[in-house]
C-alpha cells in the first residue's frame, strides 16, 4: 500500500495532535488533592480517564505504524486462495 503526499500530512497533523492531547492527559493527572474529594465532585470518573489515556495510546501507536509502513505481508483475499481451501469453507 502505497501513501500519497495528502495522507502523510493528515498523519502527521494527527499524530501531533493526539501526542498534544497525550501530554495534556499525563500533565493533568489527579493530584493527591483532588483524589481526595469526593466522588461527587469529581468532573470524570478515574476508570474513564485511564480508558481514555489508553485509547490515545492505542492510536498513536496505530499511526506511528501506519507511517511506519506495512512490516508483514498483508494478507491475500480469499478469492486469490487455492481452490482447494475455498472448498473445504463449504
Amino acid at each position: 500500500m502505497s501513501s500519497t503526499s495528502g495522507d502523510n500530512d493528515f498523519l502527521h497533523r494527527l499524530e501531533t495532535n493526539v501526542r498534544a492531547e497525550l501530554a495534556l492527559v499525563e500533565t493533568s493527572q489527579p493530584t493527591a488533592e483532588a483524589a481526595a474529594a469526593p466522588t461527587e465532585q469529581w468532573l470524570f470518573e478515574q476508570v474513564e480517564a485511564e480508558h481514555y489515556d489508553v485509547g490515545l495510546r492505542g492510536l498513536l501507536a496505530a499511526v506511528e505504524a501506519l507511517e511506519d509502513g506495512p512490516t508483514r505481508p498483508v494478507p491475500t483475499p480469499l478469492s486469490s486462495q487455492p481452490a482447494s481451501l475455498e472448498r473445504s469453507r463449504d
